[in-house]
């Protein structure tokens, strides 16, 4: 049954991608489903199993790897974190492609589309299901395959080509810092498997590494390794600037890749290594302050996006953000928690922004749409309510994590007053809530409330999805609505034992408990500064307040951030455009056509040329010549092959001869 899981996603995108054009529209579309759901009913009884009952199943195929003491083998680990992930994939994996059906019905690679989205299922159910590293990275790099496959699927655009290129240019950097993890985890503990790396993590919390002279600790470096690697893939500040632009695939990949698979195996990956990473207080902290920065940055670049789909990527962005500075306070179930609501309605989001993007024959400029509340009620309906559990309205899928999330800041802050990650987590992961609430409402107004500012044609075209794309859009609501509340106590309630050793806490590290006794008034700021957001974009929507705010600051501001802080810029300038001049100008120039060709192909063309001249002189077409260099020749060779009495004897028989 576990092992089916994996193997029929595998089977679906083997079958539609190579018998696709025998079998059709109709037959790749239901081996396809078919095997999706299978494996969604499958994770659903593996996690009643498992992660009700408390039995971990640990299954090993063959050997994979043997060499010296480096034992790699194919072994698939089902615990508690993980059957929780394959529910997550499965299920939004399972929506997305029933959602895909009606989507790109009119697409003529809809076989070829199914198989990549299959295949992106099969890599991430491989990365959450690995016992071992190495095993983990195939699947990390498969998932990073599958995103290009599918951000570059219109493959004719430009615009997708670039993406898709710049998407794994950018993951490149992290799945370095991830291979330098494992390469190190495998020097200081010699073994790449989880259990025996975390059953020794803690004996080495004195040991250290010397190089070039320096000492480090060898569980900081291998934590800031996968730390690293968790930046490129989960999109964190720095490393970021591949996840708005993974836009241009279809609007199902967006949904896939922002909700269950691509930009979440990061933080799954910091969560799997919590008996690792807890011993490492410098990671801990480096994981606050890049998780913070994060969540505020993205959350303030969103504000003044206007592409329907990129407001949407950057609220991902910004969430990855709370999830990563949740395991930097040592939160790492509040941080799963939180990675299983905002799969819910992030997939509804971006769903139902294809479903406007539908309507309005792709358009995805929100200043070109408005009143659409009067056409899409229904599409309205479901997008307010993810935008509400975004925002962390009271009672709503988000308000049960991201909130719970912000109250433990508090307590950090109060513990670690003098210490810049205690403010950091506090203040940024609290203004990035005052930013969600305004974009996520912004948005509504944009797009639904204000007066209408498209084409009459595209009005009177637009209409409510079908019920293939309906009944998705309907089931992410209702996760949206009631799996923050139904899954409180199971994930994070106080003495719930649900997550076993999946995950560890140090005693001193642990924090959220002491939020059940938080001050009251604290614990409402963040629904505050929700409410203060929604009445903001509410008043600068609907009247001409941001007339008066229209001076050369308050143009600049936005202009920055509407540029993205200029990071692509910057990167541009002092990465890409040196390296692109070396490449050309030494690499190039001066050594491939230059130094290379002079001592290779051009340097010895130019000497048989010369020796080609020389040896032409010697052909006399005289016969007693030829002779000559007979005689010589084999002079020569018998006085390397012969010894000194044959030599003797060759010549004097010579010598009568002559």
């Amino acid at each position: 049954m576990y092992l089916l899981i994996l193997w029929l996603p595998l089977l679906g995108s083997i079958f539609s991608g190579f018998l696709g054009r025998f079998v059709g529209h109709k037959g790749s579309s239901i081996i396809s489903i078919v095997c999706v759901f299978f494996s969604m009913a499958l994770s659903l009884a593996a996690f009643y199993e498992v992660g009700l009952m408390g039995v971990n199943h640990y299954i090993t195929l063959t050997s994979w790897i043997n060499v010296g003491i480096l034992k790699v083998s194919w072994s698939f680990l089902f615990d508690s974190l993980t059957v929780t992930m394959l529910v997550v994939v499965t299920v939004i994996s399972s929506l997305v492609h029933l959602y895909s059906l009606e989507y790109m019905q009119n697409d003529p690679h809809l076989p070829r589309f199914m198989a990549f989205l299959e295949i992106f299922t099969f890599f991430m159910l491989v990365l959450v299901t690995a016992d071992n590293l190495v095993q983990m990275f195939v699947g990390w790099e498969g998932v990073g395959l599958a995103s290009y496959l599918l951000i570059n699927f219109w493959f004719t655009r430009l615009a997708a080509n670039q993406s898709a290129i710049k998407a794994l240019v950018v993951n490149r950097i992290g799945d370095f810092g991830l291979s330098l993890g494992i390469l190190t985890t495998f020097y200081i503990f010699q073994s790449v498997d989880y259990f025996t790396v975390f059953s020794l993590a803690p004996l080495f919390t004195n040991y250290f590494l010397n190089f070039a002279g320096f000492y480090f600790s060898g569980l900081t470096l291998i934590g800031i390794f996968l730390f690293i690697g968790a930046v490129g893939k989960s999109a964190q500040l720095g490393l970021h600037t591949w996840l708005p632009d993974a836009m241009e695939g279809p609007t199902p990949v967006s949904a896939l890749i922002h909700a269950a698979t691509m930009v979440t195996a990061g933080v799954f990956l910091l969560i799997r290594f919590s008996p690792l990473i807890e011993f490492s207080s410098t990671v801990l902290n480096i994981l606050i302050v890049f998780g913070s920065l994060t969540a505020f940055f993205a959350g303030m670049s969103g504000v003044f996006q206007n592409d329907l789909k990129r407001v949407i990527a950057y609220s991902t962005c910004s969430q990855l953000g709370y999830m990563i500075f949740s395991c930097g306070i040592s939160c790492y179930n509040v941080s799963m928690f939180h990675l299983i609501n905002h799969a819910f309605f992030k997939a509804l989001l971006f769903l139902s922004a294809g479903a406007v993007i539908h309507a309005l024959a792709n358009e995805q400029d929100m200043r070109r749409m408005g009143s659409l509340i009067k056409f899409l009620p229904l599409t309205y309906s479901l997008m307010l309510i993810g935008s509400l559990a975004l925002a962390g309205f009271p009672f709503l899928t988000g308000f049960y994590s991201k909130d719970f999330i912000l109250e433990i800041t508090q307590i950090t802050l109060n513990k670690n007053l003098q210490n810049i990650h205690g403010t950091f987590a506090c203040w940024l992961g609290n203004l990035s809530v005052f930013f969600t609430a305004f974009y996520s409402f912004r948005l509504i107004y944009l797009t639904f409330i204000n007066s209408v500012n498209t084409t009459r044609k595209n009005i009177l075209k637009s209409h409510e999805p079908s019920l293939l794309m309906l009944i998705p859009l309907i089931i992410l609501a209702l996760g949206s609505i009631f799996i923050g509340y139904l899954g409180k106590d199971l994930f994070i309630g106080l003495g719930t034992d649900f997550w076993k050793s999946a995950i560890l806490i140090l005693p001193t590290n642990s924090y959220f408990i002491e939020a059940e006794w938080l001050n009251v008034n604290l614990k409402w700021l963040p629904f505050t500064l929700s409410i203060f957001g929604i009445i903001l974009a509410t008043i600068v929507n609907k009247s001409k307040v941001h007339t008066y705010l229209y001076t050369i600051f308050y143009r600049k501001i936005c202009f920055l951030i509407s540029k993205k802080w200029y990071f692509d810029v910057l990167y541009n300038r002092f990465f890409v455009y040196p390296i692109l001049n070396f490449g050309y100008t030494i690499s190039f120039k001066n050594l491939d056509r230059g130094f290379i060709e002079l001592i290779g192909p051009y340097g010895l063309s130019k000497i048989v040329i010369i020796w080609s001249k020389l040896f032409s002189r010697l052909q006399t077409g005289q016969l007693n010549h030829y002779l000559f260099f007979i005689v010589l020749g084999v002079c020569l060779l018998l006085m390397i092959t012969c010894n000194q009495m044959q030599l003797v004897v060759f010549y004097s028989v010579l010598i009568f001869f002559i």
